[in-house]
């Protein structure tokens, strides 16, 4: 199918994208270096950071020609860094659209700015900004030994983050209030009690309108496993909440997910082993096909190991371009290590 057509379901980001606008306008995004932003303007938008980028063109070194891997196109690539203490670990990503974005680090940060580009390549980050998740007390979620902060999804402004290591999905009123919105829970779906601390849940998305699933939020694992050895997930509210499974592939866990404009879901998936290093794919699955006691496979649409430009990677967003293109930013979790990367990297969804 082809990446191109009208945008469906863009109005969720617009919100959002409107309220970082907003920010900007009075003056939350003043970069490091000028005068000090307002504090109580600070306290909705974040600490404004500085994040260096070293773009590069070549998914596969060497061959900066090649631009096609599988059913995407390479659009370019950056690896990230910045002094400021709490960057790295990226695990979760919401492009707000082609340049606006929030994502969520697994020491449960907000971390907020903007995609420069030098023409369709990203080639920088600007009007960055941090600060730590809250609780529904207003104390920090790590103070409540609530971390590992692994997944992100969006509904009309509202942001849900589930966090791996608590067994928990929380919700932020992130439009209205900025990283200072507390959390509030969201009810745990029955029959995902139990999940394994390091292996629960890594994916949410949340499905918008016209699709039949409107109104529902998916949760996928990483690797909670059922008696058959596939992946545990579920759908929670909207017209058919339950349980439901993934196929576990190839040695494959889940990383993350996003959905395409044509409502299918797009699954993020990661292996690492001693002898084959990292590798990464993504996985097409029809939406149509999710329903409780449900088991759901699909095809690969895409695979690169450590002959190409990766890393633990981790988060994945969709945006669609005014000229119709899909576009699929995937960014690494570093943790926090100083032999991994930050890396961001584009595709477009190339047609059939």
């Amino acid at each position: 199918m082809s990446g191109r057509g009208r945008p469906r379901g863009s109005t969720a980001g617009l919100v959002l994208a409107g309220a970082l606008l907003a920010l900007l306008v009075t003056g939350a995004l003043t970069p490091v270096g000028r005068a000090e932003p307002d504090p109580a303007v600070v306290a909705t938008r974040g600490e404004p950071i500085t994040v260096e980028a070293r773009p590069f063109t070549a998914f596969e070194p060497g061959k900066p020609d090649r631009v096609r891997f599988g059913r995407l196109q390479f659009r370019g690539g950056m690896e990230l860094s910045s002094r400021h203490k709490a960057f790295g670990g990226i695990s979760g990503l919401k492009m707000l659209d082609a340049e606006r974005f929030v994502a969520i680090s697994d020491k449960a940060d907000w971390l907020t700015g903007r995609i420069v580009y030098d023409g369709s390549r990203p080639v920088g980050i600007a009007d960055a900004a941090m600060a730590a998740m809250l609780g529904p007390d207003g104390r920090t979620l790590v103070a409540r030994g609530w971390y590992d902060t692994e997944s992100l999804a969006e509904d009309q402004g509202v942001l849900y983050v589930g966090i791996e290591r608590v067994n928990r999905i929380v919700r932020f009123d992130f439009a209205r209030q900025g990283v200072a919105a507390p959390a509030r829970l969201t009810p745990w779906p029955a029959g995902l009690q139990g999940l394994p601390t390091n292996r629960g849940i890594e994916a949410l998305v949340f499905v918008p309108k016209p699709s039949p699933l409107a109104g529902t939020l998916i949760a996928i694992s990483e690797r909670a496993l059922d008696p058959a050895g596939n992946i545990k997930a579920a759908l929670i509210g909207g017209p058919r909440p339950g349980l439901f499974t993934v196929a576990r592939r190839d040695g494959f866990d889940i990383s993350d997910a996003t959905m395409l404009p044509d409502g299918d879901l797009l699954l993020l998936e990661r292996r690492f082993t001693w002898t084959t290093g990292i590798a990464m794919r993504l996985r097409r699955i029809a939406l149509a096909t999710l329903a409780p006691g449900a088991l759901v496979d699909g095809p690969e649409i895409f695979f690169a190991d450590m002959g190409f430009q990766i890393d633990n990677m981790e988060a994945i967003s969709t945006h669609v371009t005014p000229t119709g293109e899909t576009v699929l930013t995937i960014v690494s979790d570093d943790n926090f290590s100083f032999l991994q990367r930050t890396l961001l990297l584009q595709f477009s969804l190339a047609d059939e």
